[in-house]
C-alpha cells in the first residue's frame, strides 16, 4: 500500500521560520499573536509530520539540529513560492504602473528585495523602483512625490502617516561577556542624529544617569555593524538584519538600562493610492505584520 503524502501546514512552517529569525519561539509568538504553548504545538506538530527533532536545547535556548537547518532552507522556499503564487493571481487583473517605495537599510539588508522581487515577477508590467535612506530624506522625499511610500523607525511624521509595529530595542554588542565600566563612558556606536534609536539610547541612558560617548558614527548599517564587530563599543538596534555572529545583551547584566520600543511608521504621498501601489502597500504590511 502506498503511504499518503503528507501535506506540511503553512502556518506552522511560518512559525518555524519566524521563530527561528527571531531567535526565539517567544518572540515569534508575540510578533504572531499567538501563545507560546501554541507556537509549541506547532513545533511539534511539524517535527511529527517530517519524522525529525528540528530543535534542540542549547543552554537556556534552542538551536537548530541539523534536520532543522535542512527544514528551514525548505521552509523559506515553501513560504517564498507560496506568497508569490498569492501575488501572481492578485496580477490576473494586470497592474501596470510605477511603484516608488523608500526603505530603512534594516529592510533593504534582509528580507523587503526578495519581496520586491516577487512582486516584480508577479507584476511584470509595475515597474518598481527602491531607494534606501535615512527616515528624515525618505519623509521628504514623500513629501515632495518623489516616492509612493515609504517605512521609516521612529517618530517621524507626515502628512499621511501610519504606525504599523512597534518593535523592542536591544543593545548589540560583540560578545556576550560585555560589561559596562562604571568608571568610564560607555562607548556607543549609532548613526548620528537624527537617529531613532540613538535618540531611544540617548534618554535610557540619561534617565539612568549613564555617562557615554559615541564612538563611531556612520551613514550605513554594515558600517556600525563592522564596528560593533571590532569591539568599538554596543549600538542600539531592533533584531532586524542583526548578523549573527553579534550578541543581543541582558540589559541587567551588561550594567546598560532597557530601551523600550522604536515605532515603525508608513508614510504615504495619497491618502488613496493607485491600485499597483496600494497592492504592493499591502503586501509589505503583511510581511511586516508576519515577522
Amino acid at each position: 500500500m502506498v503511504a499518503m503524502p503528507v501535506n506540511i501546514d503553512m502556518d506552522v512552517l511560518r512559525s518555524f521560520v519566524t521563530g527561528f529569525e527571531l531567535g526565539s519561539f517567544a518572540r515569534a509568538a508575540d510578533r504572531l499573536g499567538r501563545s507560546p504553548s501554541a507556537i509549541s504545538l506547532q513545533l511539534r506538530k511539524l517535527e511529527d509530520q517530517v519524522g525529525q527533532t528540528l530543535v534542540a536545547k542549547q543552554g537556556r535556548g534552542l538551536m537548530l539540529t541539523e534536520a532543522g537547518e535542512l527544514m528551514l532552507g525548505y521552509a523559506r522556499r515553501i513560504l517564498d513560492l507560496n506568497d508569490e503564487a498569492r501575488m501572481a493571481l492578485r496580477g490576473l487583473n494586470a497592474l501596470e504602473g510605477w511603484a516608488r517605495v523608500g526603505l530603512p537599510q534594516d529592510f533593504a539588508e534582509t528580507w523587503l528585495p526578495d519581496l520586491l522581487g516577487r512582486y516584480s515577477r508577479a507584476h511584470p508590467k509595475v515597474r518598481v523602483e527602491a531607494r534606501v535612506d535615512r527616515g528624515s530624506e525618505l519623509v521628504e522625499a514623500v513629501q515632495r512625490g518623489e516616492l509612493d511610500f515609504a517605512l521609516t523607525w521612529g517618530d517621524l511624521e507626515s502628512a499621511h502617516s501610519q504606525v504599523v509595529a512597534r518593535r523592542p530595542v536591544f543593545w548589540i554588542g560583540g560578545s556576550g561577556d560585555f560589561r559596562r565600566d562604571a568608571a568610564e563612558p560607555l562607548p556607543m556606536i549609532a548613526f548620528d542624529a537624527p537617529c531613532a534609536f540613538r535618540r531611544v539610547a540617548v534618554e535610557a541612558l540619561e534617565d539612568e544617569g549613564v555617562a557615554w560617548r559615541q564612538v563611531f558614527a556612520s551613514p550605513s548599517l554594515a558600517g556600525l555593524w563592522a564596528a560593533v564587530t571590532a569591539g568599538l563599543g554596543v549600538t542600539p538596534r531592533t533584531l532586524e538584519g542583526k548578523p549573527p555572529h553579534l550578541v543581543t545583551l541582558d540589559p541587567k547584566e551588561a550594567g546598560l538600562p532597557p530601551l523600550g520600543e522604536v515605532d515603525l511608521v508608513i508614510h504615504a504621498a495619497k491618502a488613496k493610492a493607485e491600485p499597483h501601489v496600494a497592492e504592493l502597500r499591502n503586501l509589505v504590511l503583511e510581511a511586516i505584520a508576519g515577522r
